[in-house]
C-alpha cells in the first residue's frame, strides 16, 4: 500500500509490523525525541489515546460482530497490566497525551480493569481517564472504578426498547445496561455519554425517544453514523442513516441549535436541544451530539492515537497497517526506542480515512478487534 504524505511516499506491507528503522528506510522522516508529541506530517498532534484492553465482547451487535462471534486473541498475546501502564506513562510523560480512554471489545471483561485504572490515574502526568463500555456488569463495579480514579464513561446503547435492543445486540441484557448506567451516578460519575447507532429498519425511528430518555437522565446522547467496521462487511453507504437524516428526524420533536462552545478536536458536533416551537430564549434541555464520521468527516482535526489489545499503534481507525510496540517492549526495548516507534507511527498518519474516495477498502479487522 502507498500512502501519500506530502513527503516522500511510504511503502508498508499490510499486516506486517513496521519498526522505526524500516519506516525511515521507506522515506518517512525518522522518529526523533526532538519532535514534540505525536506529530504527523499534516501538523496534527495526537493528545487523545484510546487503549483497547481486549477484543472479547459479551454482545454480538449486528454492525460489529457476526452472530457466532469471532476467534479471540489468547491471553498471552494481550498487553498485560504493567505493559499497559508503561505505555500510558510514556504517552502522558513524553508524548503529550492528556486523555486516556479504555475500550475493547468490552473492557469490563478484564478482571484487572480496576487496577489498571488506578495505576494510570496515579501517573505523575495524570490524564483524564475514561471508559467506553456496554455497561453489562458495570452495576457491580461502578463504585470501585470511581474510587480507582475513573473520570468519565461512554456507554454504547442503541435502544431503550428491550425488543429492539435484543435484535441489535442478539442478547436480552437491556436491564443490565440500564442498571449499570444508574450505578454510575450513585458512584459519583456524572455526565455520562451515551453512544447510539441508528440502523435502517431496526431503530431508525427511535432517535427522539432515546434523546428524551437521555435528557431526562442528564446524559449526553451522541448519534454515530454507522461506519464500515463490521465483521460481516455488509455496511452499505447507500442505506446508512446519515447525520443530515438524524437531524431531520430529531427536528420532528426538537429544535436543534449549534452549540457555541469550540469543538476543540472532539468527534461530536454538539447541538442545544429545545422542544419544537419553544422560544429561542427558553432554557436548553441539554445537548445532543452527532458524530458524522462518514458524510461530514473531521479528519483534518483528528487528535487520536490508538493501541490495539496486542499493543499495535493505529494512527487512524481505518488503517490497514499497525506498528508493533508490544513486541519490542517484550524484547527489551527501552523507553526512548518505544517512544520513537510511536512517533514514527503517527508521523505516517494519512490525511484522512478515505471513505469518500474511489477505491476505499474497509479494514480487515472489525471494531471489536481494533478498539474505538
Amino acid at each position: 500500500m502507498t500512502v501519500m504524505l506530502g513527503v516522500p511516499q511510504v511503502r508498508v506491507r499490510p499486516g506486517e509490523p513496521q519498526s522505526a528503522q524500516q519506516i525511515a528506510q521507506f522515506g518517512v522522516r525518522p522518529a526523533s525525541s526532538s519532535v514534540p508529541g505525536l506529530l504527523d506530517s499534516y501538523g496534527r498532534v495526537a493528545t487523545d489515546l484510546r487503549i483497547s484492553l481486549t477484543d472479547k465482547c459479551n454482545l454480538r451487535c449486528t454492525y460489529c460482530m457476526p452472530a457466532e462471534g469471532l476467534p479471540f486473541l489468547p491471553t498471552p498475546k494481550l498487553m498485560q497490566r504493567d505493559e499497559i501502564v508503561r505505555l500510558a506513562r510514556l504517552a502522558t510523560e513524553r508524548l503529550g497525551v492528556r486523555q486516556v480512554r479504555f475500550t475493547g471489545g468490552e473492557p469490563l471483561l478484564r478482571g484487572d480493569l480496576v487496577d489498571i485504572i488506578r495505576d494510570v490515574s496515579a501517573l505523575d502526568a495524570r490524564p483524564e481517564v475514561s471508559l467506553t463500555t456496554n455497561a453489562i456488569g458495570l452495576a457491580g463495579r461502578a463504585t470501585a472504578l470511581a474510587d480507582a480514579g475513573l473520570d468519565r464513561v461512554n456507554v454504547s446503547l442503541d435502544s431503550i426498547c428491550a425488543e429492539t435492543f435484543a435484535t441489535i445486540t442478539r442478547r436480552p441484557f437491556l436491564t443490565k445496561v440500564l442498571a449499570g448506567i444508574d450505578a454510575l451516578g450513585a458512584a459519583g460519575i456524572h455526565h455520562t455519554k451515551i453512544n447510539a447507532v441508528l440502523i435502517p429498519g431496526i431503530n431508525d425511528t427511535e432517535g427522539p425517544e432515546l434523546l428524551e430518555w437521555a435528557l431526562a437522565g442528564g446524559h449526553q446522547l451522541r448519534f454515530i453514523e454507522q461506519m464500515p467496521l463490521d465483521a460481516d462487511h455488509i455496511w452499505d453507504r447507500d442505506v446508512m442513516i446519515t447525520a443530515e437524516e438524524m437531524r431531520r428526524r430529531l427536528s420532528e420533536r426538537y429544535d436543534l441549535t449549534p452549540d457555541e462552545a469550540p469543538r476543540d478536536g472532539a468527534p461530536a458536533e454538539l447541538y442545544q436541544v429545545r422542544l419544537r416551537g419553544a422560544a429561542a430564549d427558553s432554557p436548553s434541555l441539554g445537548t445532543v451530539g452527532i458524530i458524522a464520521s462518514v458524510t461530514e468527516a473531521f479528519c483534518e482535526d483528528c487528535r487520536r492515537t490508538r493501541l490495539t489489545a496486542e499493543g499495535g499503534v493505529r494512527s487512524c481507525l481505518f488503517s490497514h497497517t499497525e506498528i508493533d510496540l508490544l513486541g519490542p517492549m517484550r524484547a527489551g526495548a527501552d523507553d526512548d526506542t518505544v517512544a520513537d516507534l510511536w512517533r514514527a507511527a503517527m508521523w505516517a498518519k494519512p490525511s484522512g480515512h478515505g471513505m469518500n474516495q474511489a477505491g476505499f477498502q474497509q479494514p480487515d479487522r472489525p471494531m471489536s478487534a481494533i478498539g474505538g
